[in-house]
């Protein structure tokens, strides 16, 4: 799996499992809420700096937004 992909669903998971929309994390994070919705959609990759910022947000360690998902057992 890319590690775009990883990224976006990581992203996407951490901000539901925090109940947060695009644009409150967007707000809390100091960017832009399309960026988040890119993001999310795999249009862009992301900074360092931006991933650090969304973590802080999320109050997660930044390397679980690149964490792959466990293998199932299919």
């Amino acid at each position: 799996m890319a590690t775009r992909k990883i990224f976006a669903q990581n992203l996407r998971y951490w901000r539901k499992e925090r109940g947060l929309s695009q644009e409150q994390l967007a707000l809390r994070a100091g960017i832009d809420r399309t960026y988040i919705s890119a993001l999310e959609r795999e249009l862009y990759s992301v900074s360092i700096d931006t991933l650090g910022k969304l973590a802080k947000v999320l109050n997660i360690e930044p390397a679980k937004l690149l964490e792959r998902p466990p293998r199932s057992g299919k």
